[in-house]
């Protein structure tokens, strides 16, 4: 699913005109990406939980060349599945 079937999905549901429903969606998502860039935790009950956690160091390797790369320190975004959406998994 692309950014543009969900759009579609909230004009089917909603039957608002597509610039409105898109407005919507890249509010909702702007939101998100701003919460994650400042490190709080996002939580969207029945589906599942996102965060930000610190990545560590580490050696890694160019698969073109086998040369080691270092892998500098950074954050990266986790996504823990809800209860509902964990049982979904499992059927």
């Amino acid at each position: 699913m692309i950014k543009q079937d969900i759009i579609h999905h909230v004009i089917e549901k909603t039957g608002l005109p597509r610039n409105k429903a898109e407005a919507a969606v890249d509010t909702v998502f702007d939101g998100l990406k701003k919460a994650l860039a400042k490190g709080d935790r996002i939580e969207l009950r029945g589906f599942g939980v996102f965060s930000v956690r610190p990545r560590k160091t580490g050696i890694g390797r160019n698969p073109r060349t086998g040369a080691e790369v270092s892998i500098t320190p950074g954050k990266a975004v986790r996504f823990k599945p809800g209860k509902e959406l964990h049982l979904l998994e499992n059927k």
